[in-house]
């Protein structure tokens, strides 16, 4: 059993961050990582989906740790050149 397995990830634009209840979840608005064009981050929660999040607008997911971890890994979200 994974100690994620309740936990869930949404993506969501920048733009959206303003509708974000960060008591909610388990980030900090500082403390966000952002795709590699700057142009998206994502939050996660364990249990059930805040109802916050349904007023974000083109969310992607929710996502299992497996698929994020996935996606995280992809060149939009992980800068290959910057040698870190």
């Amino acid at each position: 059993m994974s100690r994620f397995e309740n936990r869930r990830w949404v993506i969501f634009p920048i733009t959206e961050l303003s509708k974000v209840d960060f008591s909610k979840v388990k980030e900090t608005e500082s403390g966000l990582r952002k795709s590699v064009d700057n142009s998206k981050t994502f939050i996660k929660w364990d249990g059930e989906t805040p109802s916050f999040v349904s007023n974000l607008s083109n969310t992607e997911g929710p996502y299992t740790h497996s698929e994020i971890l996935t996606i995280l890994a992809t060149d939009a979200w992980t800068d290959k050149t910057s040698g870190i």
